[in-house]
């Protein structure tokens, strides 16, 4: 914003220095400016002028001086059009970083929520492992049962 205005008013500057220049070439004098606004006389000089330089002349460089201030009125146009768009685009990037907060919460969320995920699988795995363990000792259990119980009464049918 600083940066706008520090232009907008070099700009200002430099189309002062211009008219003052080609005031001082129709008049030979320096303008004071702030004198001839204080005393309402900017109008009774550029008459002196006329009339000490011959009308041609001044004639001459008023077309230059209108185009001039013509392009700085245009300058000055675009310039707050650039500046309105970068309000513009302040308010997108303050609104869209409320978005952006919004998405980086969720993502942090999504990541604790992934890590509990990985611990609760770890946890089933070893439960799983526990589980098929003491599966596979009650089958071994259940099968010498078995043997334990057709043996004798296998060897009894045999002696019989």
């Amino acid at each position: 914003m600083l940066d706008f205005q520090a232009l907008r008013e070099r700009i200002m500057s430099e189309y002062k220095d211009t008219v003052e220049r080609r005031y001082y070439t129709l008049t030979g004098e320096v303008p004071e400016e702030e004198r001839m606004i204080s005393e309402g006389r900017s109008e009774e000089l550029l008459c002196a002028a006329v009339a000490e330089h011959g009308k041609g002349a001044v004639l001459a460089t008023v077309p230059e001086i209108q185009d001039r201030q013509d392009a700085v009125r245009e300058v000055d146009r675009s310039l707050l059009e650039l500046h309105q768009v970068f309000l513009d685009m302040a308010v997108v990037v303050e609104s869209q970083g409320e978005q952006l907060d919004d998405i980086e919460r969720y993502v942090n969320s999504a990541s604790t929520y992934v890590q509990g995920g990985n611990k609760e699988l770890s946890k089933a795995r070893e439960h799983q492992r526990s589980s098929r363990k003491w599966l596979c000792i009650g089958i071994i259990i259940l099968l010498l049962l078995v043997l334990l119980v057709i043996v004798p009464i296998a060897t009894s049918l045999k002696r019989s």
